[in-house]
């Protein structure tokens, strides 16, 4: 199952995120207060941000996070797949699955004209189960520039 993020897993949401950051799914971590700004951006709006927790027989096994911006090169709403994270134990169950699932039901529903993620180069598996859902690589290279 996989049900909207709600107050009372912010301790649960914590534990996965630094998780996440310290796997190989991801190339570098990101300070706590990231983690928790994310928590709050949940419940202030699903504007921009909209946090799920994935479970397993009831139980909290993983979080995913997506984020959403405007597209002049989709032309729309491009809903980005910020955060993929499962418990170890829990991966190849079709959990992955039902996320993208999800989040097609909601592209119909809304309009979305794009999904779009990151991948880690060393993360091949993730980018395999990524490729059988229909996604193509970009040849882009993306550039940052952080202000906090």
């Amino acid at each position: 199952m996989i049900r909207r993020i709600e107050k009372t897993d912010k301790e649960i949401y914590m534990e996965f995120a630094k998780n996440f950051y310290s796997s190989d799914a991801v190339d570098h971590t990101v300070p706590e207060s990231h983690f928790e700004a994310a928590y709050n951006e949940f419940f202030r709006s699903s504007d921009y941000l909209e946090g799920y927790i994935l479970e397993y027989e009831s139980k909290p096994v993983g979080y995913g996070i997506i984020s959403k911006t405007f597209s002049p090169e989709a032309c729309g709403v491009v809903i980005w797949i910020e955060e993929l994270y499962l418990l170890d134990e829990y991966r190849s169950k079709g959990l992955g699955r039902d996320f993208f699932e999800l989040l097609e039901q909601k592209a119909n529903s809304e309009g979305i004209a794009r999904q779009r993620l990151e991948i880690s180069p060393s993360n091949e598996r993730a980018k395999k189960l990524y490729m059988k859902m229909g996604f193509k690589e970009l040849d882009y290279k993306q550039m940052v520039k952080d202000y906090k």
